[in-house]
């Protein structure tokens, strides 16, 4: 498919994309393809996130994240659509026969952010065909996170542009959704906040951003980011998924859950908070007892649910730049830093970090009978947005190293 082009059966471009399981080769150009010209890249943030941030609020700022996701999905049947989660926002690619479903979906999300978590959430649409009028690309892969369970990386610029786009429309631009009146909850069916925080069993839970710098060059920006994998697998181990947040021993399941409030507040939809509150104190007490004892309730089977949930956290993603949440003794953090510095110093990437002591997990559940279900993964205390300050920092410097030369 050639870029520009709309093809006859475009709802199901993303869904018959060949899928790929080595993120080694996360950014090979030959895996990305073009999102057809009549899709649309629809973009939700936290405005204001640095607030909720600093009153150590971040679990529900990833809470509401996830359920923009998940509210979006849940309107759009039959159709797989790529997406990725953001940690205080989302970005998706839907196409255009369901994007007034969308929006009403969004819609919805923000009026209960705003009502639930006193957090002000930013929409907008961008069309695909308007992002290449701009000189972007908006391009897909499809990884394979394991059987059923896919998760989109992008490439092309396009994601990036979309949310430039939105966040400087000033309601003239049509691209950032103004009105909010919303006449109903959203269905965030699937969506689950009910295991603990995952602790580092390494001694530090590491995130990071990385950006190849090589503009308009996208076999040499694949080759900085193979050699980049390549050398934290040298650092963490032939295997960087050993390196994952999640693990037999940082899984921790508890009665009553911390995050059951948040979930609540969420999914309360028209019940009152409290007769959801008590509901899914039962569901987690149930489900409690099935990780405790090994035991099968329904669809849900402790033991081999947690094993699924292992396979199926996106701790490792790409949108134009790496974004990966790792387990490292203090010792791999400084050699990965070390690795990095050395990397920007001869001008190949921009990066940020983020350290702290375990990471947080938001689960999205399809169905449990089919093992379709994907895990959102954050650094705790402001992980991905900590991360961009640094990263947005490089970037500037760079920008004004250009402009004195």
């Amino acid at each position: 498919m050639s870029k520009g082009s709309v093809v006859a059966d475009s709802k199901n471009f993303y869904q018959d994309l060949q899928a790929f399981t080595d993120f080694r080769k996360v950014a090979d150009p030959e895996l990305y393809h073009p999102v057809p010209d009549d899709w649309v890249v629809a973009v939700a943030d936290i405005r204001k996130s640095t607030i909720a941030v600093q009153e150590g609020r971040y679990k529900d700022v990833n809470m509401v994240g996830a359920c923009c996701i998940t509210a979006v999905l849940n309107v759009i049947k039959g159709c797989e659509i790529p997406y990725v989660f953001g940690g205080d926002g989302a970005t998706l690619i839907i196409p255009s026969d369901f994007v007034s479903a969308a929006r009403e979906a969004l819609i919805r999300t923000s009026a209960m952010s705003e009502e639930q978590f006193k957090l002000s959430l930013r929409i907008g649409f961008v069309p695909v065909e308007e992002i290449r009028r701009r000189g972007a690309d908006a391009m897909v892969a499809r990884f394979e996170l394991s059987r059923g369970n896919p998760l989109a990386m992008f490439s092309g610029g396009g994601v990036e542009l979309a949310d430039q786009l939105v966040k400087e429309d000033d309601g003239r631009q049509g691209y950032q959704v103004m009105e909010r009146a919303a006449d109903g909850p959203p269905d965030l069916t699937g969506i689950s906040c009910r295991w603990e925080p995952l602790k580092a069993r390494n001694g530090r839970m590491l995130v990071l951003l990385v950006r190849a710098m090589a503009e308009g060059d996208p076999e040499q920006r694949s080759r900085v980011y193979r050699r980049i994998m390549e050398a934290l697998q040298d650092i963490l181990g032939e295997d960087a998924r050993n390196a994952s947040p999640v693990t037999d021993e940082s899984l921790s399941f508890r009665w009553p859950p911390k995050g059951l409030a948040a979930e609540a507040r969420a999914t309360r939809g028209h019940q009152s908070y409290r007769r959801r509150y008590f509901k899914l104190l039962l569901e987690s007490a149930i489900q409690w007892a099935c990780n405790l004892l090994d035991l099968k309730a329904g669809d849900y089977r402790g033991h081999a649910y947690r094993q699924e949930l292992k396979e199926n956290s996106d701790f490792r993603r790409f949108d134009d730049m790496l974004r990966l949440v790792f387990d490292c003794s203090p010792a791999q953090v400084i050699q990965i830093r070390s690795m990095l510095e050395k990397e920007r110093a001869e001008g190949q990437i921009c990066f940020g970090t983020h350290e702290s002591d375990e990471a947080l997990m938001t689960c999205l559940v399809f169905s449990l009978a089919a093992s379709e279900h994907v895990h959102f993964i954050d650094g705790a205390d402001g992980g991905f947005w900590r991360a961009a300050i640094e990263f947005k920092r490089q970037l500037a410097e760079v920008s004004a190293d250009a402009q004195e030369r």
